[in-house]
């Protein structure tokens, strides 16, 4: 446990270049921000890679069990984070300039299906519902009703996902007059299920392995994701993102997925640049302490999840960081952190009327 008085920030921070090579002067030309470079060196990592890859193990004869484990083993170890935050963050902030706009469909259209990410459907999820409803019981991804260190209440959780999130988003984008965030939404959806079910007439084992189960395994890692960010809830102002979020600082996690721990900070600005939201935690510490909020250092929301979901509130307390006063020992941290997973009876809460919440893009 650290104080938060004394905290260190080792997470990326920008660092501003004095020169760039060929490639990156050509890039930046194109971008609507040069610290967004990384983005575009790991699509290029990803087309080098993971896409001829796919590629060869669609060729008859190809593909064998210690292949697909080789490929699953480096798509999902080593990439399936990053790009998932990478689809994450521009979606919120487009990457290339307006005369270029076409291009950021490379990245939700194109590289998006080779990591179980349907066209369109995280947009129209996390920008057109979630940050609209911030995990209040309209939110469709809402944590509120669950007892969140139960692992039977994350596979309900799971299987109502899976079984009606489709529909449930559609009806939702439909009643809130999205039309045109739902129309994207069902061409991505229609479309990727199209092409992955034509694929399995050609070579099933490839359209399986390459399209059809990375779907399922990288919902539920976005499940967990969102599971352990909002997993402890103040009942008492649940829409309050100091007390519904937490952040999770100081930990390789951050380095990889480009800073996606902030998450208070993320849900209060959600289209401030990932670089910028080191500074902006270290410029708020007292608001943390006034809000009570959730800190942890050295483990990120999966590890979170997982410890709630094995009940190893030791663990997170050993990685709490002190905000409160009050809350000095592990027992504290613990009673602390219980009272804070209760589900939540979300019975007294009315659906806001249509319109009443606006998308938060750069």
């Amino acid at each position: 446990m650290t104080d938060i008085k004394n905290i260190t920030i080792t997470d990326p921070v920008y660092k501003e270049k004095t020169s760039y090579n060929f490639i990156e002067r050509f890039f930046i030309k194109l971008l609507n921000d040069k610290r967004d470079m990384a983005f575009i060196k790991l699509c290029g990592l990803i087309f080098c890679t993971t896409v001829p890859f796919a590629v060869y193990l669609f060729i008859p004869g190809n593909l064998n069990w210690w292949l697909v484990l080789i490929y699953y083993a480096f798509n999902f170890g080593v990439l399936t984070g990053s790009f998932i935050l990478m689809l994450h963050l521009t979606s919120h902030r487009p990457l290339f300039k307006k005369e270029y706009k076409w291009m950021n469909n490379i990245i939700p259209w194109v590289i998006g299906p080779f990591f179980g990410e349907t066209p369109e459907s995280y947009f129209a999820h996390h920008l057109g519902m979630h940050h609209a409803e911030e995990n209040m019981p309209t939110d469709l991804s809402s944590t509120m009703k669950y007892q969140r260190d139960s692992f039977s209440g994350f596979m309900h959780y799971y299987y109502v996902f899976i079984v009606s999130g489709i529909y449930d988003l559609a009806a939702y984008l439909k009643r809130k007059n999205r039309m045109k965030i739902r129309k994207d939404f069902l061409a991505g959806e229609i479309s990727f299920w199209i092409i992955a079910i034509a694929l399995l007439f050609f070579n099933w084992k490839a359209s399986l392995f390459v399209f059809v189960v990375p779907v399922f395994v990288v919902r539920f890692l976005m499940l967990a994701g969102n599971w352990g960010q909002h997993a402890f809830i103040d009942k008492s102002k649940p829409k309050n993102s100091y007390v519904n979020s937490i952040n999770c600082i100081n930990v390789g996690y951050n380095h990889k997925c480009f800073n996606d721990g902030y998450h208070i900070i993320h849900h209060l600005k959600p289209a401030m640049h990932w670089l910028e939201l080191p500074d902006e935690f270290l410029k708020n510490l007292d608001k943390y302490t006034t809000e009570n909020s959730i800190i942890f250092e050295g483990i990120d929301f999966f590890m979170v999840w997982f410890f709630l979901m094995t009940k190893n509130y030791k663990a997170l307390a050993k990685h709490m960081v002190i905000v409160n006063p009050n809350i000095t020992t592990q027992e504290q941290a613990i009673a602390f952190f219980k009272e804070r997973v209760q589900r939540i009876d979300v019975s007294g809460y009315t659906t806001p009327q249509p319109g009443n919440a606006k998308l938060q893009t750069a």
